[in-house]
């Protein structure tokens, strides 16, 4: 009984067998896929549910192309540096992001090392555009300006490794460039950065975070951006691209490329609360870049010229003033004793419409012509002077340390009141004008003027940039001699505007007031 058992059981499971060859032999997938999935034959729909026009396969087709052209010219730059750290947390600076932020003195991490102002070994990372065949590579100073001797090491796009010279920095451009020894390298096409427009599709390039040959894409989204304070120095350009394709920490140096693959731009900052993107961020343009590498490469070092003038930039009431037909120009608040610009014959109050045929309305966009050529080049500066347009030719010098213009007053206009030595207060302006002590006029080496005795807060004074302790020295082109002749001079102004010339301590500026009809 039990043998017939057993040799049952065993004759069952040859059938079993059998019968799985022949199923795995006869089913193909589907049909196995139906057995097990209660009928379901396929998963998915069959169609995409738009079919793209062809426009936009071409748009997509032009991203793909340029990204894939310039992936290789940008390359990642790792930095070992001796920098000092400050207890004084402003000195990190969200604007510029050296090096990876989880590491010491990156921004991020302040767990470690020396807080009380010593040095300390830091490791940082950037970007880099490769400029020529034989290995000339462009970045930003603010990537490399702490790197030790032998800290610099260049990562190519395909992992490639070498050690980089540093060539030349400037730190009032931001801009630094490198040697590697190579040959044969892709090396970036220059585009032209003064046709740049608002609205154009650029990508970014770069090594954010760590992430490697990183891609981001966005639009210009402003030109001319300057007065974001990134460089503390006074003579610092800041004429930035704005672009809101996202750049974080690292991108520092990267390339902005138009989508025919045309450098544009060197990505330099980020407008961002947090040290992270947070929708703008800003590149230097490719023309200044350029011209600023040429002389690194030449000889390590800037043949920056300067034509020696304190400017401001037209505004409404300003334009209004000049009798200017639009808001455009830069004016002449100040010309430095001995500058090319007084040797040209341009003057206090002038208004510099362009350089070079080229229009400038802010004043960053003035220096950042200016210093795009070199020491001995002749620009030609369309001026603004009384009511005409006139022109002059100016010759670039190096700039021979910080001068100051003294301003001195002319001869009294003869129109004082017996009792001119009262202050006088002009309510509706805001602000109370004082006569000169001899203190003041032997300190600041003038002869006559009013002192700004006091200036009140949310006045039409202050917001016009009018402030306490500074001398007016001329209203309009009259000599100031004392209030009383001043007063006279705001009150023939009624109903029009007043260009104030005003002497402080660094400088002098002009001030443009709007005299209201009535009384002030």
């Amino acid at each position: 009984m039990n043998k017939r058992l057993v040799s049952g059981s065993i004759a069952l499971v040859g059938l079993g067998i059998i019968a799985g060859v022949i199923l795995v032999s006869h089913f193909n997938g589907s049909a196995i896929t139906s057995l097990f999935a209660g009928g379901i034959k396929n998963i998915g729909a069959k169609n995409p549910p738009v079919v793209a026009g062809a426009q936009a396969k071409a748009i997509n087709d032009a991203f793909v192309a340029a990204s894939k052209a310039v992936n290789p010219i940008v390359v990642s730059i790792s930095v070992v540096a001796e920098k000092k750290i400050a207890s004084n947390p402003q000195m990190r600076e969200f604007f510029k992001f050296f090096g990876d932020p989880r590491l010491p003195g990156g921004g991020g991490d302040d767990s470690e090392g020396d807080d009380g102002g010593g040095t300390q070994r830091v490791e940082g990372a950037g970007s880099g555009v490769i400029i020529s065949e034989d290995g000339y590579i462009l970045t930003n100073n603010h990537v490399v300006e702490d790197a030790k001797d032998d800290g610099i090491k260049v990562i190519m796009h395909d992992r490639k490794e070498f050690k980089a010279k540093l060539i030349g920095r400037d730190p009032l451009t931001d801009i630094a460039v490198l040697k590697i020894e190579a040959a044969n390298l892709p090396a970036a096409h220059f585009g032209n950065s003064d046709e740049v427009q608002i609205g154009e599709w650029v990508i970014a390039v770069g090594n954010p975070l760590g992430l490697r040959s990183t891609v981001t894409t966005g639009i210009i989204s402003a030109i001319g951006r300057g007065q974001l304070n990134l460089n503390k120095d006074r003579y610092a350009v800041e004429d930035f691209i704005q672009t809101d394709a996202a750049i974080n920490p690292g991108n520092s140096g990267g390339g902005l490329f138009d989508l025919e693959g045309s450098l544009v731009g060197i990505n330099t900052a980020i407008a961002s609360q947090t040290g992270y993107y947070s929708g703008y961020g800003f590149a230097i343009p490719v023309n200044l870049a350029k011209s600023v590498a040429l002389d690194l490469i030449e000889d390590g070092k800037i043949d920056r010229g300067y034509i020696g003038v304190s400017i401001r930039s037209v505004d409404e009431i300003t334009a209004k003033s000049y009798k200017l037909s639009d808001i455009s120009g830069v004016v002449v608040e100040d010309v430095l004793k001995g500058s090319p610009a007084e040797k040209a014959g341009v003057e206090r109050a002038d208004v510099i419409l362009d350089i070079d045929g080229v229009a400038v309305n802010t004043s960053n966009e003035l220096q950042s012509r200016v210093t795009m050529h070199r020491v001995g080049d002749v620009i030609k500066l369309k001026i603004w002077r009384d009511g005409k347009t006139i022109y002059k030719n100016v010759t670039l010098q190096p700039r021979d340390g910080e001068k100051v213009a003294s301003a001195k007053a002319g001869e009294s206009s003869g129109n004082e009141d017996i009792d001119s030595n009262k202050p006088i207060t002009f309510k509706t302006l805001g602000f109370t004008v004082a006569p000169l002590t001899e203190k003041q006029k032997n300190d600041n080496d003038i002869e006559s003027g009013v002192s700004i005795s006091k200036v009140d807060q949310y006045s039409a004074a202050i917001e016009r940039g009018l402030a306490p302790n500074g001398i007016i020295l001329k209203a309009d082109k009259t000599p100031v001699t004392n209030p009383a002749q001043f007063k006279k001079l705001i009150e023939a102004k009624r109903g029009d505007v007043i260009r104030l010339q005003v002497k402080y301590k660094d400088g002098t500026r002009l001030v443009f007031l709007e005299i209201p009809k009535e009384n002030s």
